[in-house]
C-alpha cells in the first residue's frame, strides 16, 4: 500500500489498531491529533496539531483517503448538556469542517475516499427486526446524532470523494472502550445484565474494526453506510452469561433500566435499545472476519 492516509483520531483505541495495520503495510500516515506527542515516532508515520475542527490543507492535499475517527467518548462523563454538546461538536462539527476543508482544495489534489465513523445508534430501537444499512434511522439523541455527522460526510461525494460511513458496533478489547470498563465489576462477580437483557448487542472485536478499515480503504466499489459489527447477533443477557464464564465468575446482579437512565440520561439508549444489526454488507463485499463470535473474541482478548 503506497497511499499516503491522513487519520483524525489515531490515537485512540480504532484508531491506533489501524495505524498498526497501515504501517505494516507500508503506507505513509498523517495523524491528526490534538496531543500530537502521544503519538509515538514511527517510520513513515507524521504527527499534525489540530484543534479539532479546523484541519490544515496541507495535510489533506494529495491523500489516498482520509479517515475521520475522532469523536469524544460517549461514556465518558456524566452526560451534562455542556458534555451533549462537546459530542457533537466532536463529530458534527468537526466532519463539517473536514469536508469544507476538502472542498478548498484543488479538484486534483484532492482524496480520492473518504472513511467517516458513525454508529449503531443511527437505527434507534429497531426492535426484533434485523437492521440493515437501508433500514431507516430511529430517534433520540444518539440517532439524531448519526444522521447529522452522517449528513455532513455525504456531502464530500459532491467534491469527487468516495465516501464510506462505517456504523459501529460495541467495538471490544481489553485495553479501552466498553470491555476495559466492565471487567472490574464483573472480575468482582458484581456483573450482569443491562435492563431485561432481551435486547441486542451489535459488537466487533478491535483486529476486525481495524481491518474492516483497512479493507475499506482499499475496495473502491464500497461506498455508502456499511455497519461494522460482528456477523453473530447476541442479546446482553447472553453477551452478560458470556462474559462471565470467560472470567469465570458469578455475574448476579442485573442493572434496571430506571439506574442507567438516571446515570446516563439520553445516552442510556445505547445501552437499552434493541439493535439486531446485519453484517451482510460487509460479507458481500469480501470481508472475512477474524473474530466472527463472542466466544472467539472473548478468548482472544481474556484467555479462558
Amino acid at each position: 500500500m503506497a497511499d499516503v492516509i491522513a487519520i483524525s483520531g489515531g490515537s485512540g483505541l480504532v484508531g491506533g489498531q489501524l495505524v498498526a495495520r497501515l504501517s505494516e503495510a507500508g503506507a505513509a500516515l498523517r495523524l491528526l491529533s490534538r496531543n500530537p506527542r502521544r503519538i509515538a515516532p514511527a517510520p513513515g508515520v507524521s504527527a499534525i496539531a489540530w484543534d479539532g475542527l479546523h484541519p490544515p490543507a496541507e495535510v489533506l492535499a494529495g491523500c489516498g483517503a482520509v479517515v475521520h475517527l475522532a469523536g469524544e467518548p460517549l461514556f465518558g462523563g456524566l452526560p451534562s448538556r455542556a458534555r451533549l454538546a462537546r459530542i457533537r461538536e466532536s463529530r458534527v462539527d468537526s466532519t463539517r469542517a473536514l469536508v469544507q476543508r476538502l472542498g478548498e482544495l484543488p479538484p486534483g489534489e484532492r482524496p480520492r475516499a473518504l472513511l467517516c465513523a458513525s454508529a449503531v445508534g443511527y437505527y434507534g430501537d429497531g426492535g426484533e427486526r434485523e437492521l440493515s444499512e437501508d433500514s431507516p434511522p430511529g430517534a433520540g439523541f444518539c440517532a439524531e446524532l448519526c444522521v447529522d455527522w452522517e449528513a455532513c460526510a455525504v456531502r464530500a461525494e459532491a467534491l469527487g470523494l468516495r465516501v464510506v460511513r462505517l456504523r459501529f458496533g460495541v467495538v471490544l478489547a481489553r485495553r479501552g472502550g466498553a470491555l476495559a470498563r466492565m471487567l472490574p465489576l464483573f472480575r468482582a462477580g458484581l456483573g450482569g445484565r443491562l435492563g431485561s437483557g432481551r435486547q441486542f448487542f451489535p459488537w466487533i472485536h478491535l483486529a476486525d474494526a481495524a481491518a474492516l478499515l483497512e479493507h475499506a480503504i482499499r475496495d473502491e466499489s464500497l461506498h455508502g453506510p456499511l455497519n461494522a459489527v460482528a456477523p453473530e447477533a447476541i442479546r446482553n443477557a447472553d453477551w452478560t452469561r458470556a462474559l462471565a464464564k470467560t472470567l469465570r465468575r458469578p455475574a448476579p446482579l442485573p442493572v434496571p433500566s430506571f439506574a442507567l437512565r438516571a446515570a446516563f440520561g439520553s445516552l442510556a439508549a445505547e445501552l437499552l435499545e434493541n439493535r439486531r444489526v446485519s453484517a451482510a454488507r460487509a460479507s458481500q463485499h469480501g470481508f472475512s472476519w477474524r473474530h466472527p463470535t463472542t466466544a472467539s473474541a472473548l478468548q482472544a482478548e481474556l484467555g479462558g
